[in-house]
């Protein structure tokens, strides 16, 4: 075999395990040689997305008795650090608790992208002892994807002293990118010991005002209203969806907050040059769907569906970010549309823009589990079905 051949085998035999495959997760209980099952994995690292694609959906589709082995051995020694990567990403996605170590092991490793999946991983998996470890990785850990994962995970160990005093003061301190995660983070765990701070922030117009106005409503504390209250007042118009989400989201007059949010996405839709408008709009109303709002949920459809670049792209990213933070919800809400193809779609175009491996692992990971357990011709098997068919996992 010529050197060519040679590096097109592994390509061609991985797409050819995929094809073999239904659409629908019954392959999963269908054996797959050792053979095979290390092409696919091997794959994992190919440059064409559409042949990283069917590898994982093969691996995916393979018995946990042989895929879980072999993901692990890939995750802690494979020679392409890309593969090593997506098998640790796969790995997460079939709950074996054998992860754990492998994960542990992470945290230390040098390629970046597992050290992001290991913090996404104890954030999702909090034990105990895990958040002096966490901690001591703040003074070195400086990555621009690596650091954002390490802070959520921490904000998961809120009820730790050491945890508070910490991340409380990374709201005023240091890049406005790791700010910005870090204020997100302490919203979406309720974080009511940052109050303080994140107050301060939202009321400071500059880049990190919308992430604090939404973390104040996730909190919840109703306390903080006069500060949204005085927002009202002084803040810019771009800011005022943050504004009427978050107000929502301490329990005052949700009809009219989420009416005007929307109005003001339909406003920016329809008129040329407000952009930012609409990005705050479907963020903000994405913050109240992802708060367990169905209907603020189905809105983004209705709202989405039949739009298109450049309009369609946030208002994807809102509705994607809901199905990631609240994934049960999500299912609950598509299997009420008459729409559903097209509601997925909406879904996949997010997938596409978001970055968050781990995160949609998890929505996999949850999505099929949800088709094994409805009934035959349920909604919730229904709807399954048309996210694992759109999104080809």
């Amino acid at each position: 075999m010529t050197r060519a051949l040679t590096i097109l085998a592994p390509i061609v035999l991985a797409s050819t395990l995929a094809a073999q495959a239904p659409t629908t997760p019954q392959a999963r209980d269908t054996a797959t040689s050792p053979a095979q099952l290390k092409i696919a994995i091997d794959t994992l690292g190919k440059f064409d997305a559409a042949v990283r694609t069917s590898a994982a959906r093969a691996v995916r589709r393979s018995p946990a008795a042989q895929a879980v082995p072999a993901l692990m051995a890939a995750a802690a020694s494979h020679p392409d650090g890309y593969v090593r990567f997506r098998a640790l990403v796969l790995l997460s996605g079939f709950n074996d608790p054998r992860a754990r170590e492998i994960m542990s092991n992470a945290l230390d490793d040098p390629n970046d992208r597992l050290r992001t999946v290991a913090y996404a991983y104890f954030e999702h998996n909090v034990e105990r002892g895990m958040s002096a470890r966490l901690l001591k990785a703040l003074d070195k850990e400086d990555g621009e994807f690596v650091r954002p994962a390490l802070t959520r995970a921490l904000a998961a160990y809120g009820d730790e002293p050491a945890v508070q005093t910490a991340l409380s003061a990374l709201v005023m301190r240091g890049q406005d990118l790791y700010r910005s995660a870090v204020i997100e983070a302490l919203g979406d765990y309720h974080a009511a010991y940052a109050l303080t701070p994140i107050g301060t922030v939202a009321r400071l117009d500059g880049p990190l005002q919308e992430d604090a106005i939404l973390a104040i409503g996730k909190i919840g504390d109703k306390r903080a209203l006069e500060v949204l209250q005085g927002l009202q007042k002084s803040a810019s118009r771009v800011r005022q969806p943050a504004v009427a989400a978050s107000i929502c989201l301490l329990g005052f007059n949700c009809t009219s907050h989420q009416k005007f949010i929307v109005d003001t996405m339909n406003f920016a839709i329809k008129n040329i040059g407000f952009q930012d408008l609409l990005r705050a709009g479907s963020r903000a109303l994405g913050t109240l769907a992802a708060s367990g709002r169905q209907d603020a949920a189905a809105i983004l459809l209705d709202v989405g569906i039949p739009t298109r670049d450049p309009a369609r792209s946030p208002i994807a990213l809102a509705f994607g970010s809901v199905a990631l933070r609240n994934t049960p919800m999500t299912i609950t809400v598509l299997a009420s549309r008459p729409d559903l193809r097209d509601a997925a779609l909406v879904l996949r175009d997010a997938f596409d823009m978001l970055e968050e491996d781990y995160e949609e692992e998890r929505f996999f990971a949850t999505v099929r589990r949800s088709y094994w357990a409805a009934p035959v011709g349920s909604p919730d098997r229904k709807v399954a079905d048309a996210l694992i068919q759109a999104l080809e996992f």
